[in-house]
């Protein structure tokens, strides 16, 4: 659908997102959108290191996750679909008919979750630093996680988050990006973030059984040294979906879109270039009467 692009900030539907304009208006993939969903405890910010590159070539919409930054609580026990019902909500609102969906960790489910509801809707999916299937010491720990979290940010948590996420001690040139991961971890809603990552902790085999029917082109990325969403879980992903492909950051951990941005942002720009070739292609060839079967991995 046609429409001016604009950047800018807004609400809709209890949704507070951000749309920024591609650098390119006139490219051959302007007209396209990509949309980035943040993981628990963050919010659209997270995003920053990527905007710049994806808006080379793409229209960028960064959303915050209900019961974080400016967006609604989500109802005290939801489900993915609610996640995923938020994500539809606010395309319809932009009457953006379909986009590519990225997402990380907590965000890759609902990525996922709204992929394979929405493929229609779905130019493609790119799951970062997603679970899968968690064995059972790895699910014990995240269940254990949410059990104790309450009305308030814990500091002790969050130091303990840190530690997993970027490693103990932090490295010193990650100091300044672990210092904004916990400023986000100490500033959300400590109901939204408890609702939420009490979902994420018990959703790690939500996906499993489903991916064979995921018809659209699939990315999982992850980190090398990301021991909760790890290399295995990505690559099993990958193999359970029919366009799926898994790829693997050296030394990088479970925030790498802020710690390793160039790596990230490559990948995540040659995947969509891809995808977005392959759905023109595919297109075409039910212009002509035909649909092929070649897979664009």
């Amino acid at each position: 659908m046609k429409r001016e692009l604009v950047s800018g900030r807004g609400e809709a539907a209890g949704t507070s997102y951000s749309v920024y304009a591609p650098q390119s208006p006139q490219s051959d993939r302007a007209h396209e959108t990509v949309v980035l969903i943040h993981g628990v405890g963050m919010n659209q910010s997270v995003w920053a290191p990527q905007i710049d590159a994806l808006t080379a070539a793409y229209q960028v919409v960064a959303y915050d996750m209900l019961g974080h930054g400016a967006s609604a609580l989500p109802t005290p026990a939801p489900t993915l679909d609610e996640y995923a019902s938020q994500l539809e909500a606010l395309l319809d609102s932009m009457q953006i008919e379909r986009a590519h969906v990225v997402g990380h960790s907590m965000g890759a489910l609902v990525a996922l979750e709204f992929a394979l509801a929405h493929p229609q809707r779905t130019l493609s999916v790119a799951a970062l630093n997603a679970v899968y299937d968690r064995t059972p010491a790895q699910r014990e720990a995240v269940m254990t996680r949410a059990a104790t979290l309450g009305d308030a940010p814990a500091v002790a948590g969050v130091d303990a988050t840190l530690s997993r996420w970027f490693g103990d001690p932090v490295p010193g040139h990650l100091t300044q990006a672990a210092q904004a991961v916990r400023d986000l971890l100490l500033s959300v809603d400590p109901i939204g973030y408890a609702r939420t990552y009490r979902l994420f902790a018990s959703s790690d085999d939500a996906h499993v059984g489903r991916l064979a029917a995921l018809a659209v082109p699939a990315l999982f990325l992850t980190g090398e040294c990301d021991p909760n969403s790890s290399p295995s879980m990505s690559r099993a992903m990958a193999e359970a979906a029919p366009l799926g492909r898994a790829e693997v950051l050296s030394n990088a951990r479970h925030m790498m879109n802020v710690t390793d941005p160039a790596r990230v942002n490559q990948r995540l720009l040659a995947f969509l270039a891809q995808a977005s070739a392959a759905n023109a292609a595919h297109a075409f060839d039910t212009t002509n009467g035909s649909i092929s079967g070649e897979r664009h991995d």
